[in-house]
């Protein structure tokens, strides 16, 4: 049986079916791929061919269905024997992630997917890792905007610092056009499926440090100056909070991966930047709310149940209009701080910079699928250049020695370096 290089599961809901979509796009650019689709409705992937057709200009009514769902673990199986990669939008994560992983594995299938949810990808970690090696395949989370920009920014200071990297500091912004910002308030800028992931993320926070124990047993050593986390500050004329993401986990596990190959780890925080104090505040003390309710079964309810008014208005179940994606910029500036002679490393006070930029558009459902898909490329095409062992593991690691930044660059998603 020869299988297709990729299938997309979950094609129906939202991420899935723009990943549809840049597939179409990324396909003329590999015209010899081959790929399908999956979901658990025949009719809905059919109406999605309609629309990919409509969307596109080109017919995508042959396009290869396969019908599978989290809770059959049968048909799971039976999708995962048919692709060499199973590219996985269906989430959370946490609720619906580990049948796929689990099933792609035992069909020594790669896997990728866009998840953000750290307990998720840890645990994925800690169980499945040595059965993902012994099947030779790759399983590998936060493809998307968690945490591609951040993950493999960090690998791109490293890679052009020409002295020793001792710590990263990161910086998001985001910014809806003008023209744009009545559309975003009336319809929001996250989809329903993204705040369920943050929800869930949230409630089971407390269980990543045991976790953390068990998959790290013993800690990186200590390196000078330690990196401190900063709370609310002002950086060049924005106020910064700590960025709630997925980033700083990969990123760490990235650097403990690149450790145990000899490296110097890099340290790294995360910050979101806002251009007011107000904007700032507000959104730290809706963090706090959102924490808090997330904890309780009956207030988490509150929050799943009415994610608009939770969110103030970012999140809703039909989730952001097109124009607004479109017109959603970001960019994570990542400032890289270490010693431009490795003489001078834990000896002296770091005494160069060095900033790299990842800039894009779109991120939750645009930059986010097209990272996704270019991972998956990267597996197809550049498998000799990622590690031997396979395994469940990180864009850092598995991607650090292929050509995935320029394609990335080449594809919309920008790496810039500035001194």
């Amino acid at each position: 049986m020869t299988r297709l290089d990729l299938i997309i599961f979950g094609a129906t809901g939202f991420t899935g079916s723009r990943a549809v979509l840049e597939m179409i796009r990324l396909s003329k650019k590999y015209p010899a791929l081959t790929w399908g689709i999956a979901g658990r409705s025949e009719k809905k992937l059919e109406e999605l061919k309609q629309e990919a057709t409509q969307k596109s200009g080109e017919d995508q009514t042959n396009l290869k269905t396969f019908i599978a769902d989290v809770s059959d673990e049968k048909s799971l199986r039976s999708m995962c024997e048919q692709a060499r990669v199973v590219v996985n939008c269906c989430g959370p994560y946490r609720l619906y992630g580990e049948p796929v992983v689990k099933a792609a594995i035992e069909s020594k299938t790669h896997y990728v997917d866009v998840s953000g949810e750290p307990e998720f990808m840890e645990l994925m970690q800690l169980n499945y890792n040595e059965q993902a090696e012994d099947a030779g395949v790759y399983v590998i989370s936060a493809c998307g905007f968690d945490s591609i920009p951040c993950d493999l920014g960090v690998i791109h200071l490293m890679k052009n610092f020409e002295g020793v990297l001792n710590s990263v500091e990161s910086y998001i912004t985001m910014r809806v056009a003008p023209e744009h910002a009545a559309e975003a308030a009336r319809g929001g800028v996250l989809h329903y499926g993204t705040w369920e992931s943050l929800v869930h993320s949230l409630a089971n926070s407390h269980k990543l440090k045991p976790l953390r124990k068990q998959l790290y047993p013993s800690q990186l050593p200590s390196y000078k100056p330690k990196l401190c986390r900063r709370w609310y500050h002002r950086r060049d004329g924005a106020w910064c909070l700590p960025f709630l993401g997925a980033d700083e986990s990969v990123v760490h596990r990235t650097q403990r991966h690149l450790h145990a190959a000899g490296a110097r780890p890099a340290q790294l925080r995360a910050y979101l930047a806002l251009p007011s104090a107000l904007q700032a505040a507000l959104l730290a003390l809706g963090a706090l709310l959102l924490y808090v309710l997330a904890q309780w079964s009956v207030t988490r309810r509150l929050l799943l149940d009415h994610p608009r008014l939770f969110s103030g208005g970012m999140a809703t179940r039909r989730g952001p209009a097109e124009d607004v994606m479109l017109n959603t910029k970001f960019e994570v500036e990542l400032v890289g701080s270490g010693w431009a002679a490795a003489a001078d490393a834990d000896v002296t006070e770091p005494d160069k910079k060095l900033v790299v930029k990842v800039s894009g558009s779109n991120p939750g459902y645009g930059a986010t699928v097209t990272a996704l898909l270019i991972s998956a490329l990267t597996i197809l095409n550049e498998q000799h250049k990622m590690p031997k062992s396979g395994g469940v593991l990180t864009t850092g690691a598995a991607f650090k020695d292929t050509s995935i930044i320029d394609v990335l660059h080449e594809n919309g998603l920008k790496f810039d370096i500035s001194t």
